[in-house]
């Protein structure tokens, strides 16, 4: 059982306080045992941050289930904490990255677009053609905002973080989806602008596991431009991410036969 600083001293406040903050998380809700508590206006759900001792380790309790499992490393076992999961960080840095990345999925993950959506839209419009459109760009507005969280604002083939190079990739088109699916990140992929015509246009696509596959339809030229050869994996998909890819993988494969 790991045992907290309880109740917190000013040192553990302080960084506790500052870590949340800088990190999007600058409403105070109080403290719980050892456990001091934050949430945020734009990212859904509860934060708890505690120490060890005024030197660490940190721990972070986070009360939205669908954010843990995407934070990308094991929770502490057993159970602690008042949250749905909670994790253990040896350094102030390390706790810093894991409070930037609960927000950014906070603001990104499949409900929270969507809900943007919905709020932004509902007074819209939508009987004529150019009034769909108008929907339409907001609704790709916010895709590509939320994918900028969620991927970090990097392409994870190039690491280009240029904004202005970076594309939001549906993986199943618009048109093809409802709402749900249209505003899912789970449904996209920010890629680099030449990735993300490529992967467009059926040229490429991913395995499960994040191995570029191309089609025969790519040339040679187009496949020295990617720098296909020396791509790393495709690193981050996640259950959501490979069950769109196979639709997309299954249009490859049509455009691979018709040739």
């Amino acid at each position: 059982m790991i045992a907290l600083e309880d109740p917190p001293g000013f040192i553990v406040q302080t960084e506790a306080q500052k870590a949340a903050s800088y990190n999007g998380f600058r409403i105070e809700h109080g403290r719980d045992g050892g456990w001091l508590c934050y949430a945020s206006t734009t990212a859904k759900g509860e934060i708890w941050i505690a120490g060890v001792s005024k030197t660490g380790p940190w721990l972070l309790s986070i009360d939205h289930a669908a954010v843990a499992a995407e934070l990308g490393q094991p929770p502490i076992s057993p159970h602690v904490g008042p949250g749905a999961e909670a994790f253990v960080f040896e350094t102030l840095g390390d706790l810093y990255n894991a409070v930037d990345r609960v927000y950014r999925l906070g603001v990104s993950l499949p409900d929270a677009p969507l809900a943007r959506f919905r709020n932004a839209t509902a007074g819209l419009p939508r009987t004529t053609e150019a009034e769909r459109l108008v929907v339409q760009r907001v609704g790709q507005n916010i895709f590509r905002e939320a994918l900028l969280a969620y991927w970090g604002g990097r392409c994870p083939l190039t690491g280009i973080t240029d904004s202005a190079l970076l594309r939001a990739s549906h993986i199943v088109p618009w048109a093809e989806c409802e709402d749900k699916q249209r505003l899912d990140v789970h449904n996209g992929l920010l890629l680099s602008a030449l990735w993300d015509a490529a992967f467009d246009a059926g040229l490429v696509t991913f395995a499960d596991d994040g191995t570029v596959l191309a089609t025969p339809n790519l040339s040679n030229a187009g496949a020295t431009a990617l720098n296909i050869s020396a791509s790393a994996k495709l690193g981050g998909l996640t259950a959501g991410h490979r069950e769109n890819l196979q639709k997309h993988r299954a249009r490859w494969l049509i455009a691979c036969h018709e040739q």
